[in-house]
């Protein structure tokens, strides 16, 4: 094969388009390679890991370019002036529009800098709920509970309320419940405390509470208020929810259900 034969209606060899071939392939094995090397050394400090994701995606951000720009080179395509084409574009694209493409960036910046959020925390944003995938560039994911992948802007992120259910050490659990009028709200409260002080994983203190939300059309509402630990919440939740479905009935009391009396008048 005669390796310095040009590539039809270019000036490029064959030899050329092999070199680069195998300069792209061992380029992006390296590459690889030097990005786990980076997350890994990263990870030997304090940095959070939402920091050290979104550094490691944009270091490997750089070294792709970098890549791209060898093989050019090795094309036999002049990498300066393909810089500065891409200079004069860039320039051009960004003062017609791409603004939110900057801001993205920048509050991806701010995001991974500030921690509001961090990888596997369980936030809510924009209504949104999931856990913290990773923070990229131009953009957060979150891993829903069934398993659905939500890609939020990251100015709609940095810009937005965020809800963090999992920041904190301890949370409080609410669960609610209704008993009938005339039965004793003083037994029923007896019968809740009872219930969330026998619980293993409820905390002592702060200690659980029962208090009275609501006096509704067809019952008195109360809500009990243990405290549990951040990974213990949804057992607890659950466990106390069933548990008080239970022991009201047992104590001789009634949980009502919606009712509406009709009265028919007759003329």
């Amino acid at each position: 094969m005669n390796w310095d034969a040009t590539i039809p209606h270019t000036s490029v060899t064959i030899l050329q388009v092999v070199t680069a071939a195998a300069i792209l392939v061992v380029g992006l094995v390296a590459a690889r390679i030097v990005i786990g090397f980076f997350k890994r050394s990263l990870r030997k400090s304090k940095l959070s890991d939402i920091l050290i994701e979104f550094l490691g995606r944009f270091f490997g951000a750089l070294l792709y370019v970098l890549v791209l720009l060898i093989v050019l080179s090795a094309l036999g395509i002049t990498v300066s002036s393909i810089l500065v084409s891409l200079s004069a574009i860039v320039g051009l694209v960004l003062g017609f529009g791409m603004s939110d493409t900057v801001n993205n960036v920048a509050s991806g910046t701010w995001i991974a800098s500030l921690s509001p959020i961090d990888i596997g925390e369980v936030v809510t944003i924009n209504g949104m709920t999931g856990k913290v995938k990773a923070v990229g560039i131009m953009a957060t994911e979150l891993l829903t509970p069934d398993n659905q992948l939500i890609t939020i802007p990251n100015a709609q992120v940095w810009g937005s309320p965020i809800i963090n259910a999992t920041r904190m050490p301890t949370r409080r659990v609410d669960v609610s419940v209704g008993i009938a009028y005339g039965d004793s709200v003083d037994e029923a409260v007896r019968v809740a405390m009872e219930l969330m002080k026998a619980h293993d994983l409820v905390l002592p203190d702060p200690e659980p509470a029962v208090v009275i939300t609501e006096l509704a059309d067809s019952s008195v509402n109360l809500q009990l208020r243990p405290w549990a630990n951040t990974a213990d919440y949804w057992t607890v939740k659950g466990d106390i929810t069933k548990g008080i479905y239970k022991a009201i009935p047992n104590a001789g009391l009634s949980i009502p259900f919606p009712q509406l009396d009709v009265h028919m008048i007759k003329e």
